[in-house]
């Protein structure tokens, strides 16, 4: 074994009560640490699903309709007018399968599905519901929004005629799967259909008002025959769809929103805990960092006549350098395997322990190999760092006055 190693080695088993205070403070710290990074990234991987699970993640449409000014008809005549919005109609994407495979093209975009959607109301017997009346090509659809694994009862169907509603307007009419209602759209088109599936999406607007059914049925009933109002799209990072979403902006020159556009109050939130993890992890990493430094600093001072003796048979001050930094490096190493245990041991228990009345968790832990290597990194750099202080304090030690001084 190196000479170093074998001397820090022994310099930490000696002091095994200060080592034990050191280990035990930089563990605690990293459990922390993983604890509450493990329950924040939880806690906003599970608010995006929750806002995520209803809409696409970037949504294209053609641009509003801008009004119309009626110009002067003469230089000498001025016209007082008042300009207001213009009313707006359902209107199909221009070439809309090119822009879908272009949109498909983009790094980042994973899945693209065009939807028919408008406004309509749902009739059964003295029951009549204002909808959503939404038009997919299934499969496509499901790549965006997995209706099937929010179905309660009944199952998807995309032939024509076929319609899945959500769980509170199927109450409200009172249907079950096999029975048939009527929907009339915006365009004053009406057909029967039948219920075939019943979806709970947890978002109460949305389990109240869709109704979804094939594109092909929802282009008759707004007479847009062959024609797509939107294109719904999935990306990869859903951080980035604001940025995706100006890219396919300036190539299309569609109109692109994202959920990041229509949900800036959750942004923001998720902001705010980024804030709050970063100064929480600051903290805990600086009182870490003092702990180490102030016990490898106490360890100088009791190690000052050990020290000039090996600076006296001719050990380099580098090594002497080394030598402190390896203890910190390995406090740092060893503090971060019993921390990361435990604050997964933490996170995990507080999972168990705090639960919804129907048995999930209140507080979803998110923990990953990336969380453990980061915090393992983070307390190992920290044990470098406290240790460079009494290290290059060590080093430049003279012999001759350090063994004369003790």
């Amino acid at each position: 074994m190196p000479f170093a190693w074998f001397t820090a080695l022994r310099y930490l088993q000696k002091d095994k009560a200060q080592t034990g205070l050191v280990l035990a403070a930089v563990a605690i710290g990293v459990s922390v640490i993983v604890f509450l990074s493990a329950l924040i990234n939880g806690l906003q991987t599970s608010l995006i699903d929750k806002t995520l699970g209803s809409q696409a993640h970037i949504t294209l449409r053609r641009p509003r309709e801008a009004p119309t000014p009626i110009e002067n008809p003469t230089p000498e005549l001025a016209i007082a007018r008042t300009v207001q919005a213009r009313s707006q109609r359902l209107r199909s994407i221009d070439q809309w399968p090119s822009v879908l495979q272009s949109a498909r093209k983009v790094p980042g975009i994973i899945a693209a599905s065009p939807i028919v959607s408008g406004a309509g109301f749902a009739v059964r017997g003295d029951a009549k519901e204002a909808i959503v009346l939404r038009g997919v090509e299934l499969e496509a659809s499901l790549e965006i929004l997995d209706l099937e694994k929010r179905l309660v009862s009944g199952r998807l169907d995309a032939a024509s005629g076929s319609v899945a509603i959500g769980a509170t307007l199927a109450d409200n009419l009172g249907v079950v799967p096999g029975d048939k209602i009527r929907v009339s759209t915006s365009e004053g088109v009406a057909d029967t259909v039948t219920v075939t599936g019943i979806f709970n999406l947890g978002n109460q607007s949305v389990d109240r008002t869709w109704v979804v059914t094939s594109l092909r049925h929802a282009q008759s009933l707004f007479a847009l025959p062959g024609g797509t109002t939107a294109i719904e799209l999935k990306v990869d990072d859903v951080f980035l769809a604001e940025e995706l979403a100006q890219e396919l902006h300036d190539r299309t020159g569609l109109e692109a929103e994202s959920w990041m556009a229509l949900n800036a109050d959750l942004l923001q939130g998720l902001s705010a805990q980024d804030s709050s993890k970063t100064l929480i992890q600051f903290f805990v990493t600086l009182a870490v960092a003092l702990g180490i430094a102030s016990v490898l600093i106490v360890s100088v001072v009791q190690k000052t006549r050990e020290i000039g003796i090996l600076r006296a048979v001719g050990t380099p001050s580098r090594r002497i350098l080394f030598l402190f930094l390896i203890q910190g490096g390995m406090l740092g190493v060893v503090g971060s395997v019993f921390g990361s245990a435990l604050g997964a041991l933490f996170a995990k228990g507080f999972q168990l322990v705090a639960v919804a009345p129907d048995g999930s968790p209140l507080f979803p832990v998110e923990l990953t190999w990336q969380l453990f290597l980061s915090a393992s990194i983070l307390a190992v750099m920290v044990g470098l760092l406290a240790a460079a202080i009494p290290a290059l304090r060590g080093a430049r030690l003279d012999p001759a006055a350090a063994i004369r001084h003790v």
